[in-house]
C-alpha cells in the first residue's frame, strides 16, 4: 500500500490523529532525505515499511545505513535491515542470551514459546527473537 495515502488517511480518521500524522511527516522526510523514492515508499495498512515493519518515525530514529550507501533502505538493503533492527533492540535495552521468561520486560509471546526445548534449534531462536518485538 502507498504509505504515503495510507498516513494521511489514517491522519484525518479521528482515532489516532496525531499520532498519524506525525508519522505521514516523518514518511515525507524520508523521501526528502533520499533514502526511499516515492514509488518505494509501499509498507502495510497502518504505513508500517520495510522487512521488519519500521513505523516512518522509527525509521528516521532507528535507521542505520550499514552498506554504506549513503542512504538507509529497510525495503531493499538485508544489511540496513539487520543492522536498523539491531539498533532498535539495542536502544530499547535488549540483552544477548537473557533467558526469556514471565515477568521479563520483553516478555510479549504466550506460556507454550516457554518450553520450546522439544522444538528444533531454529524454531527455538526464531520464537526467543519474536518475544523481543514490541
Amino acid at each position: 500500500m502507498p504509505v504515503i495515502r495510507t498516513l494521511a488517511t489514517m491522519a484525518h480518521d479521528c482515532r489516532r490523529t496525531e499520532l498519524f500524522q506525525g508519522e505521514l511527516l516523518a514518511a515525507l522526510k524520508i523521501v526528502q532525505r533520499g533514502d526511499l523514492p516515492l514509488r518505494d515508499l509501499i509498507g502495510a495498512f497502518a504505513g508500517e515499511i520495510g522487512q521488519t515493519q519500521f513505523l516512518p518515525s522509527s525509521y528516521i530514529k532507528y535507521g542505520v545505513d550499514f552498506d554504506g550507501n549513503g542512504h538507509v533502505d529497510l525495503r531493499h538493503s538485508v544489511p540496513d535491515v539487520l543492522a536498523s533492527t539491531a539498533n532498535l533492540l539495542h536502544t530499547s535495552g535488549f540483552k544477548m542470551r537473557r533467558a526469556l521468561r514471565r515477568g521479563h520486560r520483553e516478555f510479549r509471546g504466550d506460556a507454550r514459546v516457554e518450553q520450546g526445548d522439544d522444538l528444533p534449534q531454529d524454531d527455538r531462536l526464531f520464537c526467543r527473537i519474536r518475544l523481543v518485538g514490541r
